[in-house]
């Protein structure tokens, strides 16, 4: 689909203000299955959604950092090779049932309807 500038202009906005809401939601699916250092929450992010989404270093410790804080991630420290500690993240029980809720009441009860599938599809084929 041919997009005029304008369009491509609005889509790259609504894109950006997309993204940055999503990284929560990613970082926490990184985690769901076990702990992993923060080079590693990226790379999984960025192979989900085929490299739509990615963040870069500071945003993503930024970003750990307010999750620690809000009791939805945790860490240990282990040895670095020749410099500092390194951070593997894990989720806190807190942070597995905050991500499993907001799956359920926001992508499971919403995108799974077959109403709404039928009206993305539509838009895709058309």
């Amino acid at each position: 689909m041919k997009l005029t500038n304008h369009e491509q202009s609005l889509l790259n906005g609504w894109e950006e203000v997309f993204k940055k809401g999503q990284l929560t939601l990613w970082v926490l699916l990184a985690l769901k299955h076990g702990p992993k250092y923060m080079g590693d929450i990226k790379a999984f992010i960025g192979d989900a959604t085929n490299g739509a989404l990615s963040a870069d270093d500071v945003s993503m410790y930024r970003a750990l950092r307010r999750y620690t804080q809000a009791e939805l991630v945790d860490f240990t420290a282990t040895p670095g090779k020749g410099g500092p500690d390194r951070k593997v993240y894990s989720l806190t029980p807190t942070g597995q049932v905050v991500l499993r809720s907001f799956c359920e009441r926001n992508i499971a009860e919403v995108f799974y309807k077959p109403a709404i599938q039928k009206l993305i599809r539509g838009d895709i084929d058309a």
